[in-house]
């Protein structure tokens, strides 16, 4: 998921903007997320998209569309339909000396203005495109990849992806994509019976050009922070991410992010000290979900908030698995992090 922050909201971690706009921008989630987690990453030259041969295979061109997200500079019009109602959206992907700024604005109901910042940590690494490629074979031990024809979406020739899960612990994703490009154009996600819960289209693509450089790799760290708790259970395949910086703590917050190299799931956890808590149970956030649980971990409350595109029932476990480990070394703790009890 393209992972918006409120533009106003710079000291409040993720999650609580998520509930304060009562419903997160979900954009399409295969541009910008990848299963290799790594502490930082090589620049990336986007120029060498143009040398490449058109994807022939539905992997190849999962792959393509990733790289394509960080490379092109566009501005777009989109329309999001979901549970919450249709909203309308403006969006705009720059980058400048290597670095990318996004941009989301509501064109209709409650105002609101999303960005981001930063370079493709999660895509990239010493082995640039080997490791990309790499996620998209891990990915097929969770999904079935398979090209399904082309449409015209937007006025452009679009090339339809279908992706359906394994098991019932995710969710599964029709995607377009530009047929030029490969720049997602559409994207229908799918609950665990097959039902569609939100369509993301670009209606409207404005001339995207390739950025002549190299996007610059995301400082950040995957899990490798010192964190006193742990997930007891994830869902097969989900290993950690790189979480920025800026973003791996606030105040008390603690911050963790896995992915199974398309879905992910972000985990908080804060102790409870007078601040207004959320209510526990099952939270829609828009096409997301979150799952609250109070809990006496550490000898102590918390609260413990799990949020991510996944069935209801899966966010709930993992937060029902989270343990308290005492002080560990942050090395020992990433080891066993991603591995059912």
């Amino acid at each position: 998921m393209w992972r918006w922050r409120k533009q106003s909201d710079r000291v409040r971690p993720g999650w609580t903007s998520c509930f304060l706009l009562a419903g997160c921008v979900a954009l399409p989630a295969l541009a910008q997320e990848d299963a290799s987690p790594a502490p930082g990453s090589e620049p990336f030259d986007c120029a060498s998209l143009a040398e490449r041969d058109a994807p022939s295979s539905a992997d190849a061109w999962f792959v393509r569309s990733r790289w394509a997200g960080h490379c092109y500079i566009f501005q777009a019009r989109a329309v999001r339909i979901g549970v919450d109602g249709v909203r309308t959206l403006a969006l705009s992907h720059d980058i400048s000396k290597g670095v990318e700024r996004e941009v989301a604005r509501f064109l209709d109901g409650p105002p609101a203005v999303h960005e981001r910042r930063g370079g493709a940590g999660r895509l990239s690494g010493a082995k640039g495109a080997v490791r990309l490629e790499s996620s998209a074979r891990h990915l097929e031990e969770f999904y079935r990849l398979r090209l399904a024809g082309e449409s015209r979406i937007a006025s452009r020739r679009a090339v339809r992806l279908e992706i359906e899960p394994l098991d019932d612990q995710r969710y599964g994703r029709r995607l377009w994509l530009d047929a030029s490009t490969a720049l997602p154009l559409k994207q229908v996600l799918l609950d665990e019976d097959g039902r569609a819960i939100e369509t993301f289209q670009i209606t409207e693509l404005q001339d995207p050009q390739l950025y002549q450089g190299k996007i610059e790799g995301e400082s950040g760290q995957a899990d490798q922070v010192e964190h006193s708790w742990r997930p007891g259970w994830l869902p097969a395949g989900f290993e950690p991410q790189i979480v920025a910086a800026s973003e791996v703590s606030h105040a008390n917050v603690e911050q963790r992010v896995y992915g199974d190299g398309l879905a992910t799931l972000s985990l908080f956890v804060e102790p409870v000290s007078g601040q207004q808590l959320l209510k526990p149970g099952v939270h829609r956030l828009g096409v997301s979900h979150a799952a609250v649980q109070h809990r006496e971990l550490g000898g102590r409350p918390r609260q413990v908030v799990v949020m991510g595109e996944l069935p209801p029932s899966v966010l709930q476990r993992v937060a029902k698995s989270v343990e308290w480990r005492g002080e560990r070394s942050a090395a020992a703790s990433s080891l066993d992090s991603a591995s059912p009890p």
